[in-house]
């Protein structure tokens, strides 16, 4: 298989430096979506590498090296989305059209910062919880469900903003073969993670499908902005149910 998906996907997702020679196919653009969960388990093992490095840091410390990297991994790309998305929640009053206005405008106004304050807050108090209470592998399921769930969301909801890179991906993602690497995702992070494992890709899955009604109830689909925010939602989500499981 022509590995040029998975590096689109990896220069897409993350801030390493990857530089691909001109403007991908289309159909390349949507074959990358198979490799999210991919770059995801690479975020993990970074992430549990770095965390195999820092032991014996003072727990806060550490939690605050994490989670800098992890954002820094990402390039704060998703952060972005669910800022744009908070944003245009709040303001678009149950408006369609409003809500998508909103979602261009680069600036971000309180929602968007209390939002951003309030998530990476939980993010840093669930892996202070992971680091004092060994669970080393929801560093690598958390990334893993995350980007899976973009996947998910390209398959099975429309992408509401016509023309760019997010119409792309979701015309020509192979549906078939996106549906088997999903299915081997959760099989795999539930193998590594066991019944915890299991417990936190229940709750990601309720949480995605009412993200996904949201979405569908406000928009009638996605936009890049939403599937971002949607990532940076079930991270938490996961990070948290391991937390306190």
């Amino acid at each position: 298989m022509n590995l040029s998906p998975f590096w689109i996907a990896l220069q897409f997702l993350s801030s390493l430096p990857i530089r691909l020679p001109g403007m991908p196919e289309p159909q390349a653009l949507g074959r990358s979506l198979l490799f999210y969960p991919v770059v995801g388990l690479l975020f993990g093992l970074l992430l549990m590498g770095l965390n195999a490095l820092l032991s014996g840091t003072p727990s806060m410390l550490h939690a605050a090296l994490l989670l800098t990297a992890w954002v820094l991994l990402s390039g704060g790309l998703h952060l972005d989305g669910l800022a744009d998305s908070a944003d245009a929640w709040l303001g678009g009053f149950g408006d369609r059209e409003r809500t998508l206005s909103i979602m261009k405008d680069p600036r971000s106004g309180p929602i968007a910062v209390v939002t951003l304050v309030l998530v990476l807050l939980l993010k840093f108090c669930a892996l202070l919880a992971v680091i004092e209470h060994p669970h080393s592998v929801a560093l690598l399921l958390a990334p893993l469900i995350g980007r899976s769930a973009m996947l998910a969301l390209f398959l099975g909801t429309p992408y509401v903003r016509a023309g760019g890179l997010g119409q792309a991906l979701a015309d020509h993602l192979p549906r078939t073969l996106g549906k088997q690497v999903l299915l081997a995702s959760a099989v795999g992070g539930v193998l590594l993670a066991g019944v915890n494992g299991l417990i936190a890709l229940l709750v990601a899955c309720i949480s995605f499908f009412w993200l996904r009604h949201l979405m569908l109830r406000r928009l009638g689909g996605t936009t890049g902005d939403t599937a971002g925010a949607l990532l940076e939602l079930l991270e938490v989500v996961v990070l948290v149910v391991l937390a306190l499981v």
